[in-house]
């Protein structure tokens, strides 16, 4: 059964994320002003949203959730992915500052290819792509088997994670946001595009996952076709009120952008 004791402590999960940490703490300390303009602060919200996505990456693959949804729960995996595709994305790209990544990003080298790269239509060809093909059940409980598969797994999970939200959320001024009316139809496809995978697990008339048809139940009368309707009831409906908060948010942007356009061009109401 499962030991609520067990935290994941392998040298390439807690020592990938300390050496993140601690390359964000040289670049935005004792680094900032070769990277940043003159005078610039200390990104300290920043730095909280960066620490939050560590430490939310950390809770959703090192803590007991990732044995109940290894060897029990299909919803339980399905929620690990949800945490890293969703707050923990979100608040690493959030955690950014411009100046921090454009050194990179910049480079002329590397233009052309991450113009291509962070288009919003490659951006959500590869999510929706990377999330359907790990849901195939023989290349899904191949993870489920293989601790190096399953690390491949989430790794390309919050990599696409990351491409996903780039159009909305991009911290580079080399490689900036999509303009409010690109990225509200860029969520729209994006929903689209994910409707097969979340009709396949809902729909199906077998279970998908060897691993949780023969997992012991951990909650009476909760059997493993319940939990596949749950897991995939969970990857729509979650995903669905993200994007729909995320288009949302675009709107009220691009809204707001029009209201100051029609002041710019109208100039000021005068005086009654």
């Amino acid at each position: 059964m499962i030991d609520w004791r067990h935290w994941h402590n392998e040298p390439y999960l807690v020592g990938g994320l300390i050496f993140l940490g601690w390359l964000y703490a040289i670049l935005a300390g004792p680094w900032r002003g070769r990277l940043a303009p003159v005078g610039t602060p200390f990104p300290r919200r920043q730095a909280i949203c960066f620490a939050g996505a560590l430490t939310l990456f950390y809770l959703a693959v090192g803590s007991p959730l990732d044995q109940i949804g290894e060897r029990f729960l299909f919803s339980a995996h399905m929620l690990q992915h949800q945490v890293l595709i969703y707050p923990a994305a979100v608040l690493f790209l959030v955690g950014l500052p411009d100046w921090m990544v454009d050194p990179v990003l910049a480079r002329p080298a590397l233009r052309p290819f991450l113009r291509v790269l962070f288009n919003p239509l490659i951006c959500g060809i590869i999510f929706t792509l990377v999330i359907s093909l790990w849901h195939m059940p023989d290349l899904y409980d191949l993870a489920l088997r293989q601790k190096l598969v399953h690390v491949a797994e989430h790794v390309s999970f919050f990599a696409a994670a990351l491409l996903y939200w780039w159009p909305l959320l991009s911290p580079s001024r080399a490689h900036p946001p999509a303009r409010p009316p690109v990225q509200m139809l860029y969520l729209l496809a994006v929903v689209i595009g994910m409707t097969p995978i979340f009709a396949y697990l809902v729909f199906s008339d077998n279970i998908l996952y060897p691993t949780y048809e023969f997992a012991p139940r951990l909650v009476a009368d909760f059997d493993a076709a319940e939990d596949q309707l749950l897991a995939g009831t969970m990857m729509k409906i979650v995903g669905l009120i993200v994007a729909v908060s995320a288009l949302a948010w675009s709107f009220y942007h691009w809204s707001d952008e029009k209201a100051e356009l029609a002041k710019a061009v109208t100039g000021p109401r005068p005086d009654a």
